[in-house]
């Protein structure tokens, strides 16, 4: 655990000196700010997306309705950006033979880039929501927030429900994630990675939307980013997250596993 920590620790400095990290993180806190700005100079609203409704009643809607935009290909291609990269930089860069001949065991490299792509898709998250709120209280204040089934909840409250909501949010999109490595590990080209990745995120959400899919709907890693919904029930329903836990664990741990295995036996002597 020690020698991955080690590792974990360099692969987060490396993100941090790279700018398409900054570009993800900007990207994700600027959207609410721009959200909240364009509301306050103009009329009417999201009515139709979850709390959309309630948005200039209580900042702590901000970030749920951004949620709702964010998920289509905003978080997606922030995520893909790191995730596609991070194993496929090196390999073009000519770096990762030194790291798997002269560093650690490679299946320490490998958990430590999974940590730091893991924790950097929580922080984009979890930053948007910090933001989201700053700037929707600042505009209409922070009051007790509207659930989905028509009740106030207490400010305080909802400031958790939020956390909670963030935090199964962030399921879906480390599927992605993992997708994005696995490609990443396997084509050793980014650009291929970043947009393989993206292009299956908006698969699996035009999969959720057309006609016919109905039976395995529930099950697409697209539909997972509705699971916080159960949350802002009262009571809360916990079906939809139950569910997000188990699927998600299924699209995060196969293309994982198959990033993992074609790491270890990554052939370097000719890089």
């Amino acid at each position: 655990m020690a020698a991955v920590a080690k590792v974990y620790r360099w692969e987060l400095a490396k993100l941090v000196a790279q700018k398409r990290t900054y570009l993800g993180l900007i990207s994700a806190v600027l959207v609410p700010i721009v959200f909240v700005v364009v509301l306050v100079l103009q009329s009417g609203g999201p009515n139709d997306v979850p709390l959309g409704r309630y948005i200039r009643n209580t900042g702590l809607a901000v970030p749920f309705v951004v949620l709702f935009f964010m998920s289509i290909w905003g978080f997606p291609l922030i995520t893909a950006l790191v995730a596609g990269d991070i194993v496929a930089a090196e390999s073009h860069n000519g770096t990762l033979k030194t790291i798997l001949t002269r560093s650690r065991e490679r299946g320490q490299v490998f958990a430590g880039k999974a940590l730091a792509v893991a924790t950097y898709t929580l922080l984009v998250v979890f930053a948007m929501g910090l933001v989201g709120v700053v700037a929707g209280s600042l505009a209409w204040g922070f009051h007790p927030l509207i659930s989905l089934s028509g009740t106030k909840v207490p400010a305080g409250h909802g400031l958790g429900l939020l956390a909670a909501s963030l935090g199964i949010y962030t399921l879906p999109l480390a599927g992605i994630a993992a997708f994005g490595l696995m490609l990443s590990t396997v084509t050793q080209n980014s650009a291929a990675s970043v947009v393989g990745a993206l292009m299956w995120a908006l698969l699996m959400q035009l999969l959720g939307v057309l006609p016919g899919t109905e039976s395995f709907r529930p099950y697409l890693l697209g539909t997972q980013f509705e699971a916080w919904h159960g949350f802002l029930r009262v009571p809360a329903d916990w079906t939809p997250i139950v569910r997000a836990l188990w699927v998600c664990a299924l699209y995060i741990g196969a293309p994982l596993f198959a990033a993992y295995l074609v790491f270890l036996r990554r052939d370097v002597a000719g890089e």
